[in-house]
């Protein structure tokens, strides 16, 4: 029987009755259609996969036990940052569910220099929301007990200014770039890949990387659509420099 795994946004411990949010108890009880007594796993970003029973389903709430905690050992010892060109609709969908299911330890949306995507203080609000909600329902089908942090859309310059010296590698995914996935070498703090949007990243973008000291990756000779650009890049970096 597969793992029922919920991700619930609350603290849990061993022993701790609770009901499962709105949303998540809807799923348990009209989708999934389980009942008292059959077995949920729950996970609240911690680390940890809390092993919990179900106590109670009714109309409104859905109640739970937790019964034992146990640390999950699947992150990858490379922590990568992708910071994506915010790409229309249901790509971006794909690009934070895939990069989530491939280890990314966090997401920056990124508004460039030719960004078609116009977030308004309203709108960003909701999109940040639904791509938490997107990474968050990864992490339940991929075993991630940590979640990826997600932030606030950012001009790429403001991101620019406000990244720390940590020593991690930083790289923009380009066609002109000079750096080849296998060439590079990282330090514990992992790296930083900017990937732009539809429309590639401008003269103005790869202006203001050079001056922040990115090093331009270049993954083959085909030009990649932003979709998958990102993606494969996250998984090549793995694939010769994390745990795939």
């Amino acid at each position: 029987m597969r793992t029922i795994r919920i991700h619930v946004d609350l603290p849990l411990a061993v022993g701790q009755e609770l009901p499962l949010p709105a949303q998540a108890g809807e799923h348990v009880a009209r989708v999934l259609r389980l009942e008292a007594g059959d077995p949920v796993t729950l996970f609240n970003g911690d680390g940890h996969d809390y092993l919990s029973l179900i106590q109670a389903v009714g109309k409104r709430e859905v109640t739970v036990r937790v019964q034992a905690a146990q640390p999950v050992a699947n992150e990858s010892p490379l922590p990568l940052t992708l910071a994506q060109g915010v790409a229309r609709g249901e790509k971006m969908d794909l690009i934070v569910q895939k990069a989530t299911e491939l280890g990314v330890a966090r997401i920056v949306p990124l508004l460039t220099e030719r960004s078609e995507v116009k977030l308004d203080a309203g709108r960003a609000e909701k999109r940040l929301a639904h791509w938490r909600a997107v990474v968050a329902s990864a992490c339940e089908q991929s075993g991630r007990a940590t979640v990826p942090e997600v932030s606030p859309a950012l001009p790429l310059e403001a991101w620019l200014k406000g990244l720390a010296d940590d020593g991690a590698l930083r790289l923009a995914l380009l066609p002109e770039g000079s750096q080849r996935p296998g060439e590079l070498r990282f330090t514990p703090a992992g790296g930083l890949l900017v990937v732009g949007p539809e429309g590639g990243l401008g003269q103005r973008d790869t202006a203001a990387l050079a001056d922040a000291r990115f090093t331009g990756l270049k993954l083959g000779p085909r030009i990649l659509r932003t979709e998958t650009a990102g993606l494969a890049a996250l998984a090549a970096l793995q694939a010769l420099h994390g745990d795939i």
